[in-house]
């Protein structure tokens, strides 16, 4: 039974982490055969190149979470007493902030193709001795690029949740979607095809838009866990009901007159105080045993401060 702070992960979730490694480990093989097929086949088309960049920035958060995951293993010392647990936020950030600064570049791109009205063009290429039109190759690509990358996503989507690590959980949503990606870069093929010159530059232009949406929404969740927000679910980004579970058990402990309680986000678990208004004379010992007990109750709850109070703080 633990009475000070942990900084190990249960057994359970070691496995859940060791199997979360090994999935981002053939991410990031996979991704770069998925890149050197999608350079080698993008031709003149933006779409192709901006689902190009795309892949690309898709290594950013796998090597993020493998980086972080190894710092983060690092035990308390002189010069971080609270550990290393904040790595996967700063690691977030980064991530975020690469991903928003590529999709406005992206932007650009595409917009200046459709400001300058250029004209893709995709040839033929022999093969075997027969003519094949390019664009079904460069759609093999983008299904090549796509439809593994799904798998994967889902693979990831319940260990994220399970280790709460919003890296890996924006890696597996991004992932999940990866489709839309592919089948918009396929209508902008399609469309040149077709004769629609400007099809490849709007499907670009659509995916861009996508990558810096992305971009905002994660920089603000990174941002909001840095200022220290209360913890919030992963999917929702709603506050954690293990908080209210916390304060309650807390209340209704017997010689407890009145509490109140505040946790943040230190990466991936929960750092916090607990005011605690004693009802007659304060025993050292039940303070400790609040202690055990809050630290035992859930695996997310890694460091917490009990304090006796007269009055109950405005936090």
């Amino acid at each position: 039974m633990k009475g000070i702070a942990s900084f190990e992960l249960p057994e359970e979730l070691k496995k859940v982490l060791k199997e979360a490694i090994r999935l981002e480990w053939i991410t990031i093989f996979y991704l770069l055969s998925v890149i050197v097929v999608m350079f080698l086949t993008m031709g003149s088309s933006q779409a192709m190149k901006t689902a190009w960049l795309e892949d690309l920035l898709s290594l950013i958060p796998s090597i993020s979470f493998l980086i972080a995951t190894r710092i983060n293993k690092k035990p308390p010392d002189e010069k971080f007493r609270y550990g290393y647990h904040r790595v996967y936020s700063i690691a977030f950030l980064v991530g975020a902030s690469a991903l928003l600064g590529m999709g406005l570049f992206m932007i650009y791109d595409s917009s200046m193709s459709l400001i300058k009205l250029e004209h893709p063009s995709i040839g033929n290429k022999t093969f075997f001795g027969k003519q094949v039109w390019m664009g079904w190759v460069m759609i093999l690509a983008l299904v090549y690029s796509s439809i593994p990358a799904m798998i994967l996503g889902f693979k990831k989507l319940p260990k994220a949740k399970k280790l709460h690590n919003k890296i890996l959980y924006t890696d597996a949503e991004a992932q999940k979607a990866d489709y839309m990606t592919a089948f918009a870069a396929m209508a902008g093929i399609i469309g040149i095809g077709a004769g629609l010159w400007w099809a490849d530059s709007a499907a670009a232009l659509f995916i861009a838009l996508s990558v810096v949406k992305d971009g905002f929404k994660y920089i603000s969740t990174a941002v909001k866990d840095l200022m220290d927000r209360y913890p919030v679910t992963l999917k929702k980004q709603k506050k954690d009901p293990l908080i209210d579970e916390i304060e309650d058990l807390v209340l209704g402990l017997d010689w407890v007159e009145d509490a109140k309680i505040r946790f943040r986000e230190n990466g991936q678990v929960y750092v916090g105080e607990v005011a605690i208004i004693p009802k007659g004379k304060l025993i050292i010992e039940n303070l400790e045993k609040v202690n055990v007990m809050l630290l035992n109750y859930h695996w997310k709850i890694n460091d917490v401060s009990i304090i006796p109070v007269k009055e109950l703080p405005s936090w």
